[in-house]
């Protein structure tokens, strides 16, 4: 059975004969294969490259794949691609660690290429569903009616999904993202490992935390560049941000320009309306 081509897949292994042999398997089968001998280069290609799934030994020199895991999903470009482990370890206490840790599947050494990929096609199709899943959702739901603003930083409408399961996650951050909230701030709120609330958040909504922080900070600015006249500074005071350095830096990332190149292009819009009422 031949696989799309263009799905890329790192594995992470320390032992050579073991990394070729998976690699040249996965190639047969039509993958795009990127490797790493450890766990610290396979941290550094997920981030370069960023695969469709990581493979990833747990027992290796330097760093473990829990701590590779770890640092993976703490990362919001990393934090919802599929991982595996595939290990010789099979005690009940490491596959139970890894579940906890976000893994999506846990296989034991030896296995055949046949498993692995049996493996890598189910991860596959699940996350294509979740994504499928989550677009439709998002474009389907109803935008909320406009309430009585209670806040000089809120924009009118809410900018996170309907989710039951969520709401808690999300009414913090609502309640919170001006003050520089960070991941680790909005897992002890609900009681999760900063690991484990990244992965379920980034496996139902699509997105991470740290992105939806940044995402309602993003929508605060825009609302604060629009209906003030406050200095960059001030706004980005205002949204929790130390630095207006890295605010005006993470705005022009989402919006293609600088806040104050921004409020200028809106307020040209809005005076242009004014003119044709």
């Amino acid at each position: 059975m031949m696989y799309e081509s263009s799905k890329k897949i790192l594995v992470i292994e320390d032992d050579t004969v073991t990394r070729n042999l998976f690699l040249k398997g996965l190639k047969a089968e039509g993958f795009n294969t990127i490797s790493a001998q450890n766990g610290l280069i396979g941290i550094q290609q997920a981030r370069e490259h960023l695969p469709d799934l990581v493979i990833c030994d747990i027992m290796m020199p330097d760093m473990d794949g829990y701590s590779v895991l770890t640092t993976l999903r703490e990362d919001p470009l990393t934090a919802i691609i599929p991982f595996i482990f595939l290990t010789g370890s099979d005690t009940r206490a490491d596959v139970r660690k890894a579940m906890e840790l976000g893994a999506d599947d846990y296989l034991t050494k030896p296995s055949t290429l046949d498993e692995l990929l049996r493996a890598i096609a189910t991860r596959l199709r699940k996350q294509a569903t979740l994504q499928y899943w989550w677009t439709t959702q998002f474009l389907n739901t109803p935008k909320p009616t406009a309430a009585p603003q209670t806040s000089d930083v809120a924009p009118p409408d809410s900018i996170f999904p309907c989710d039951p399961q969520l709401k808690e996650v999300f009414d913090f951050i609502e309640a919170n993202y001006h003050q520089g909230i960070t991941l680790c701030d909005v897992a002890e709120a609900v009681g999760y490992s900063s690991a484990y609330l990244t992965n379920r958040v980034a496996r139902q909504t699509g997105e991470t935390v740290n992105s939806w922080i940044v995402k309602r900070r993003m929508a605060g600015a825009r609302y604060l560049l629009q209906n003030n006249n406050q200095t960059i500074e001030q706004i980005a005071k205002a949204l929790g941000y130390q630095n207006v350095c890295h605010f005006s830096r993470q705005f022009r990332q989402h919006h293609g320009l600088p806040p104050h190149a921004w409020r200028k292009e809106h307020q040209v819009v809005l005076q242009k309306e004014a003119t044709l009422c």
